[in-house]
């Protein structure tokens, strides 16, 4: 063998080589961007406060935080404009399944459903009967909630509609 032809071969096998290695790293990034997606925290956890020109003491305040890998715990702090204190909480799995609330008298279990990655739909119910729907919505800037709440009367008829703005803390 002539050595223009080991050297033509030798530069094959090394561009071969460069290839498999370029091809290895953009697998190995896109694996690692996946790990890192799969794992990102909920952009919803942390606390939100209700923005309002009620006059103080009156504050209200979502705080959600990590619950069981993919889930997330929903606690709401409130002060009425009485100065009266009251929290209620559950959790989700934002799964669309009915899971027991804790110290709100107006409902008894919630259910969470995604809808899209910034939309979710969150169910009330009392004694089994759907009495508030609300749809929350993440802002692009991730740093403001907007709710609909929808509240409906045994018969499942529309009683009212009011919105609210909570803004991260």
């Amino acid at each position: 063998m002539c050595k223009s032809h080991l050297t033509a071969s030798f530069a094959r096998v090394l561009a071969a080589l460069a290839l498999i290695a370029t091809l290895v790293s953009a697998q190995a990034l896109v694996s690692a961007q996946a790990l890192v997606s799969a794992q990102a925290p909920n952009p919803r956890y942390g606390k939100w406060r209700l923005k309002s020109d009620a006059p103080s003491p009156a504050s209200n305040v979502m705080t959600y935080e990590p619950f069981r890998g993919t889930g997330m715990k929903i606690t709401i702090d409130s002060v009425n404009k009485d100065g009266v204190k009251s929290q209620w909480f559950y959790t989700t799995m934002f799964d669309g399944k009915d899971a027991p609330i804790t110290g709100n008298p107006a409902a008894d279990t919630g259910a969470v459903r995604i809808v899209t990655d910034r939309i979710n739909e969150i169910t009330y119910k009392k004694d089994g009967t759907v009495t508030q729907v609300l749809t929350n919505v993440l802002s692009p800037d991730r740093n403001t909630i907007g709710i609909v709440y929808m509240r409906l009367d045994a018969q499942g008829t529309t009683t009212g509609v009011t919105f609210a703005t909570y803004e991260r803390q």
